[in-house]
């Protein structure tokens, strides 16, 4: 396993300390403080608070776009892109629920890469929207308003940064079962 660097680590430890406090809340003498090192020293390793939260966040949206492309290029069913999309969505909040904090609650802080975000987001959303309507089409998943069912799925998938840290034996193979049983039996025909 590769050995995590300074700049990996002091993200990581941002990310927590941004989810715990909010971004505004957090400064670098904070982050420097538990990271146990001179607010000076972080300048070394990176640039500014801004940098890192743009780093995290760009990051994880990046992943899930790519993610998303593959699913959404696949020959699978609407329903099996539907449930690779509730697996990518485990698969990355898991390993990073601390940055998926920041993804969900501190986007609206990034400065350069706001607009580059935004547009990330909605492409992501737009794939989403084109998967059910396609499924819609093709009567494998119900025939409701196409904007409910990307609610319905998102909101849930965007909010297990808050619930999977609870739990303790998580398997993200057979959450991902669960999850897709409850929201996609909820839209299949």
């Amino acid at each position: 396993m590769k050995k995590e660097t300074r700049k990996e680590e002091i993200i990581k430890v941002a990310a927590a300390l941004f989810k715990e406090k909010g971004y505004s809340a957090v400064t670098m003498r904070d982050i420097a403080t538990d990271m146990d090192m001179k607010a000076a020293s972080l300048y070394n390793h990176i640039s500014s608070k801004q940098d890192i939260l743009k780093d995290i966040i760009i990051k994880l949206a990046e992943a899930f776009t790519n993610g998303l492309t593959k699913i959404k290029n696949s020959q699978a069913t609407s329903l099996e892109k539907m449930e690779a999309i509730v697996a990518l969505h485990i698969k990355i909040t898991s390993s990073n629920t601390d940055g998926m904090a920041s993804l969900n609650n501190d986007w609206m802080h990034l400065e350069e890469k706001l607009e580059y975000y935004l547009k990330l987001r909605l492409d992501y959303e737009d794939d989403i929207r084109f998967i059910i309507k396609d499924g819609v089409f093709k009567k494998e998943i119900t025939a409701v308003s196409v904007d409910v069912i990307l609610f319905s799925v998102l909101s849930t998938l965007r909010s297990l940064y808050l619930w999977i840290p609870k739990k303790e034996d998580l398997n993200p193979e057979k959450l991902a079962k669960e999850l897709s049983k409850v929201l996609i039996n909820g839209i299949a025909i």
